[in-house]
């Protein structure tokens, strides 16, 4: 089968190889032909090394197909039904589980370090998949808990985009940082993650919601999406002086996984206000912050992982909202290019041309 392929951290482009097999088929786990899979900034971020991923890996965790085979033990799924790829499955016994995070089970990320594909040639060599999913390919094999079953209503490109970056925004707006109504809100980039914290800051309704890009077609597609404002980071203070007297944003959402800018939000945060770090970020990246203003200041930091709360409700709540119109994820789609364009996506997502890509296989 085909798949695209990270040799070595650090390559900016990916091979597209046929000669890969999804390997690890067995009790518990199930077979994927993968029809739609969207381009998340994570995976860029793992093929630079910011995020840690063995190689070499097929990237793409972000995804949605139909189930081609069931492995023994596993109830709840059948072949031929449509799913979405969950990259961090709750097992439902760890102690976050059981305090009801399931959104910080350690369970998935085991699965990071186990090969996920093979090549077929060349000395059989091990090839892992990002996250332990690698959805840049026609078929995986997952644990049964990542295949979450869709309704039929929902198209796989929808589908895609729940699995990651509308779940990971619409989440760090409702259910990390419970935006209040009438409320002022920043949002630190705006790609597909950022828009979907906008439309989260929007369903809950912030009075007042700044899209801060450097990219002018991000800014303008932040307007659509709800942003009553968008300015370039340059211009960022001065809405801060004109919108909030100065006193900062109540919240403000970094989505960008940079210390420096995490700094600004933080700076752009009124005193008693939550900043939310919704970016995933280098291992030695440091937010430097003195003891002084941290107390004096009393800013909520709350970091957002996977939107903050239970992933199933969280793509139940995002169908739902998506059935009512309450949101809009067909537009967070702006470029569509096949699995042998892939490379393509990866300058759409570096440039800021797109908002999200679908790879469509």
């Amino acid at each position: 089968m085909r798949a695209a392929v990270l040799h070595e951290i650090g390559q900016d482009k990916l091979e597209v190889l046929d000669d890969v097999e999804a390997v690890g088929f067995g009790p518990g786990k199930v077979r994927i032909r993968i029809r739609a899979t969207g381009l998340c900034h994570s995976d860029v971020s793992a093929m630079s090394g910011v995020l840690p991923q063995p190689a070499p890996f097929v990237p793409g965790h972000e995804g949605a197909g139909e189930i081609l085979d069931v492995g023994d033990g596993v109830t709840g799924l059948t072949v031929g039904q449509r799913v979405l790829l969950c990259w961090l499955p709750a097992c439902g016994v760890c102690p976050a589980c059981k305090r009801g995070q399931t959104q910080l089970c350690l369970a998935g990320f085991m699965n990071a370090g186990t090969p996920n594909f093979k090549r077929t040639g060349g000395g059989s060599a091990d090839v892992f998949g990002f996250a332990g999913t690698g959805t840049f390919a026609e078929e995986v094999v997952v644990d049964a808990g990542c295949a979450v079953p869709i309704p039929d209503d929902v198209p796989f490109d929808i589908a895609a985009l729940i699995g990651c970056g509308v779940t990971t925004g619409l989440g760090a707006a409702i259910n990390t940082a419970k935006v209040e109504a009438g409320s002022s809100v920043a949002v630190i980039g705006c790609g597909g993650v950022g828009i979907s914290a906008i439309q989260g800051a929007k369903l809950q309704g912030a009075a007042q919601i700044v899209a801060v890009d450097p990219v002018e077609s991000r800014r303008e597609a932040a307007l659509r999406f709800g942003a009553t404002e968008a300015v370039a980071p340059d211009a960022l203070a001065d809405a801060k002086q004109r919108i909030t007297g100065g006193e900062g944003f109540d919240y403000v959402f970094e989505v960008v996984g940079k210390s420096v800018t995490a700094r600004t939000a933080y700076e752009t945060t009124r005193r008693g206000g939550t900043l939310c770090v919704v970016g995933a970020g280098a291992l030695d990246d440091f937010l430097q912050l003195n003891m002084f203003e941290l107390f004096f200041d009393e800013k909520r930091i709350l970091p957002s992982m996977y939107g903050g709360g239970d992933v199933l409700r969280s793509y139940e709540r995002a169908i739902a909202l998506w059935r009512a119109g309450r949101i809009d994820l067909a537009s967070l789609i702006t470029h569509r290019v096949p699995l042998a364009g892939v490379n393509e996506a990866l300058e759409q997502m570096r440039t800021g041309a797109a908002l999200r890509t679908c790879i469509e296989i």
